[in-house]
């Protein structure tokens, strides 16, 4: 088999800083000399390349352009490389793995984020475990030579997941991410052990990758709580800019069952407006059809978002309203399994 090449992309993070020895602020380091960070890596026998982008970007400031311009890095360099490792901040990592993964389609080789929670220049850094691994895993063949995870996947602390399935749930401890309603993809210790059964594969190798860039950021999330107010709903839901709507409703799916709060979903249905009900929960599915309250949403007009995460529910509200304006479509679209996001029975 041919030597396998890595094209590491440094979009910015902690991940890729140092602490200067004069002044103790951290910096970012030239991640072309990445090698001499994490000499480790020269013992995977693989040709490993780096781009970073300029500027670099705090995660925080993550916005739909900047997936944009990750997509077209990766499309420029798809013949090139047999994977890629995207090093990134943890906040909104979830967002850009999500939104990724729908953006990329046809994708056949490894699209793999990492970051850390101490920069990769400081003595109890989480960093070059989590990129050393993140290269192992991008490299990774199966034995007719397909990649073993060709997925937009995140690895953090041992553990790899499908991004769209993740929520950063931690600011401090190094297991920073969960999956709650899917397993690992993959699981680090003396070896790294495939989960293969859940891995994502083409039915077909060999189609074209393509990028869907166009993305539509007309979309509310509207978090449930005790007490929410008439103007507070009223100025989401009947919002003339906001095309789709998110409800964060309790448990598998419930929100009150009062007239006065089904009127206005119904209203905002009415208007053309997506609606997805996402539970609160951190585990768990979206189930309208077990409680009365539930089955209320759904004669409203309301479509059940399944165990999706809220991250990967506004990428792919963003991914379909920028794909099509067809309504009918995007409500069914949404309550079907594109890229492993949601689990159905």
């Amino acid at each position: 088999m041919k030597k396998q090449s890595i094209l590491l992309i440094y979009t910015g993070g902690t991940i890729g800083m140092k602490e200067d020895p004069e002044t103790q602020a951290l910096k970012p380091f030239n991640f072309e000399q990445i090698q001499d960070e994490v000499p480790e890596i020269r013992k995977f026998g693989c040709e490993i390349d780096s781009v970073s982008f300029n500027p670099l970007i705090d995660s925080s400031d993550v916005e739909p352009s900047f997936w944009v311009k990750l997509c077209k890095t990766i499309q420029e360099n798809y013949d090139r490389y047999d994977g890629f490792v995207v090093l990134h901040g943890t906040d909104t990592m979830s967002y850009s793995a999500s939104a990724l993964s729908f953006m990329l389609e046809n994708l056949e080789k490894p699209v793999i984020f990492t970051g850390s929670q101490l920069p990769i220049g400081m003595l109890r850094t989480d960093g070059k475990e989590n990129l050393i691994s993140s290269i192992e895993i991008a490299c990774a063949r199966r034995e007719d030579g397909h990649a073993m995870v060709p997925e937009v996947c995140i690895f953090f602390d041992s553990q790899l997941f499908r991004g769209n399935r993740t929520t950063k749930y931690s600011s401090e401890n190094f297991r920073a991410f969960k999956s709650a309603n899917l397993p690992p993809l993959a699981e680090a210790g003396i070896h790294i052990k495939y989960n293969k059964k859940i891995i994502i594969y083409p039915e077909t190798w060999g189609k074209k990758l393509e990028i869907k860039t166009t993305l539509n950021t007309s979309v509310a999330v509207m978090k449930l709580f005790p007490g929410i107010t008439d103007s507070i709903m009223e100025a989401i839901l009947y919002n003339p800019e906001i095309k789709s709507v998110i409800i964060e409703t309790y448990g598998a799916g419930n929100a009150p069952t009062s007239q006065g709060f089904l009127s206005k979903i119904k209203r905002s249905a009415d208007m053309g407006k997506i609606i997805v009900n996402v539970t609160q929960c951190q585990a768990g599915s979206v189930n309208m059809g077990t409680y009365e309250a539930g089955l209320y949403l759904e004669k409203a007009g309301v479509i059940s978002g399944h165990d999706i995460t809220i991250e990967a529910a506004i990428a792919k509200l963003f991914f379909l309203t920028g794909y099509t304006s067809d309504f009918k479509e995007i409500k069914y679209l949404m309550s079907r399994n594109l890229r492993g996001e949601i689990t159905l029975e």
